[in-house]
């Protein structure tokens, strides 16, 4: 058996110079996208900001809120040509260590109920649905709900 090459992954702090690439990512993956200048201004407010890339590119980035003992996932992204090869789940677990390292007791995020790939991510580490947000999201024919997920992370053993 020949032995074929694995791209080289690594993940670090976002950076202003990844702004380009990470919001080609987010307008390829969504039809509601974040902006350049909302990436921008997470920076700027100090949100941990980690980029995933493979080789030289970005290939994926997460964005977190952390403060009074809670984190919250505000945006997750894997770009389409690496989907399906569980960096998504890698760069949660970051983004979840990352919220421990900080003192959170408890990770929030929302989810639309029209993306059960991310909604079965979740839950698989542990994330359970609290509630919904009625009309959160802006969608093709109006509105849709987001499920409202926790995940409690003080002394627990996360699944990765």
């Amino acid at each position: 058996m020949v032995a074929v090459a694995r791209p080289a992954s690594h993940m670090r702090l976002m950076r202003m110079d990844d702004l380009d690439e990470v919001a080609a990512v987010e307008q390829a993956s969504y039809d509601f996208p974040w902006t350049r200048g909302i990436f921008a201004d997470c920076l700027k407010a100090g949100h941990p900001c980690w980029v995933l890339c493979i080789d030289d590119d970005v290939a994926g980035y997460g964005v977190l809120s952390v403060g009074a003992g809670e984190a919250h996932v505000l945006n997750i992204c894997i770009a389409p040509a690496y989907r399906g090869q569980g960096l998504g789940r890698h760069l949660l677990g970051r983004l979840l260590d990352v919220a421990r390292w900080s003192g959170a007791q408890r990770v929030f995020l929302e989810v639309r109920p029209s993306n059960p790939l991310a909604k079965a991510l979740y839950e698989s580490v542990g994330f359970r649905e609290i509630g919904r947000r009625p009309r959160y999201y802006p969608a093709k024919d109006g509105r849709e709900d987001a499920i409202v997920m926790a995940l409690n992370i003080a002394g627990s053993d996360i699944e990765k």
